[in-house]
């Protein structure tokens, strides 16, 4: 019973972190070298960690969750730029992180990529082709961003493994 409880529990603060840390990001003022629109992603830090140590359904829900988020308190475009780029992004670290040996610092970049694809996606659904000349400058913006959150991630892995453990009364696995 304590597992199952603990599981919902850890879900549920997952949840509240990410959409903490995506209101934190969105009082941050614009960052000197990131291009317009461009943001760090540091949700992507909880959505790296739930697709790489407690699956992809759970990591699509938070991905789901965040994009409803968006759509609540910031409108129709934010929902589906958040919802489409957060899908691929966590299903590309889910990819990298249960299918290969890749470091959490490719994982954030191509995540970081993968994010920016889906939110070009659907900027060229809304506003036509011209939109794609931004996505050198986007995929540019990826690599720091990118690092960043594989960085912050690794840097947090004890401390999360820590709460796992206490929540669910297990430990996760080292990756």
């Amino acid at each position: 019973m304590r597992k199952k409880a603990g599981s919902a529990a850890l879900s549920g603060l997952l949840a509240a972190l990410a959409l903490t840390l995506s209101i934190l990001e969105g009082m941050l003022p614009p960052l000197p070298g990131m291009p317009p629109g461009a943001k760090l992603g540091l949700s992507n830090i909880v959505m790296m960690y739930a697709a790489g140590t407690l699956g992809l359904p759970l990591a699509l829900a938070l991905a789901v969750i965040k994009g409803g988020f968006a759509l609540l308190t910031r409108g129709v475009t934010a929902g589906a730029m958040s919802l489409s780029g957060g899908l691929l992004s966590t299903l590309c670290a889910w990819a990298l992180l249960k299918r290969t040996r890749a470091s959490l610092s490719l994982t954030g970049v191509c995540g970081a990529l993968a994010h920016n694809a889906g939110q070009l996606f659907i900027a060229l659904m809304l506003t036509g082709p011209a939109v794609a000349a931004y996505a050198p400058v986007l995929a540019a913006a990826s690599v720091p961003s990118g690092l960043l959150t594989g960085t912050a991630l690794k840097l947090s892995l004890p401390l999360l493994r820590r709460a796992c453990s206490f929540l669910t009364g297990d430990t996760p696995p080292k990756k």
